[in-house]
């Protein structure tokens, strides 16, 4: 990484640290843009360099996920491994959330701020479109087959946080990336039956 590289990937964090210090301290409605700003120290314009929105700040794993999910080009031609290989790109971008330690904040936030469920199901509907119209422009599926995929991709991410901050919120310990395996492993049962 060059430092330009550097510089946006701690400018990034700072911003991510300052919306979620924010939040978790006034809740999502009393925390503008100009708060996370000065808790930075950088300008609203600066801000909205990095983030399109406050919300974006606290969750940008979601267009992460999308980008990476997009330039996925897999080998394969039949449906089955399509999928196979998406799931396993979510599943680096998920660990990718694990790592950053910000994963059970943001749980957190989403159980105690159900506006940003909202924002979630957007976020969702965007993967999905993106994600099914770039699996027909590459031709690798057709219209159908390419939405039930990106649906599938989606609702597998969906369910494995929304394991993650159920057990959260009960106060047990677990591993978000065994949850997100367990979720596949269901998925393939169902599918194989």
């Amino acid at each position: 990484m060059g430092i330009r590289d550097d510089h946006r990937a701690r400018m990034l964090r700072e911003i991510q640290r300052a919306a979620l210090d924010l939040v978790e301290q006034n809740g999502l409605d009393s925390t503008t843009v100009a708060d996370i700003a000065a808790r930075v120290g950088i300008s609203e314009r600066t801000v909205f360099r990095y983030y399109t929105s406050k919300v974006h700040a606290l969750m940008p794993g979601q267009q992460g996920l999308i980008d990476a999910l997009v330039a996925v080009e897999s080998a394969r031609s039949d449906p089955a491994g399509i999928l196979a290989d998406l799931l396993a790109a979510s599943r680096e971008v998920f660990a990718s959330e694990v790592e950053r330690r910000v994963f059970r904040r943001v749980s957190r936030l989403l159980i105690r701020e159900p506006d940003l469920l909202q924002v979630v199901a957007q976020q969702e509907r965007a993967l999905v479109e993106s994600l099914s119209a770039a699996l027909q422009e590459r031709g690798a599926l057709g219209h159908l087959q390419s939405l039930v995929v990106a649906e599938v991709v989606t609702m597998a991410w969906r369910v494995a946080w929304k394991s993650f901050a159920r057990e959260e919120l009960e106060g047990r310990e677990c591993d978000p990336l065994a949850l997100f395996d367990d979720t596949v492993r269901e998925l393939g049962g169902l599918l194989d039956g």
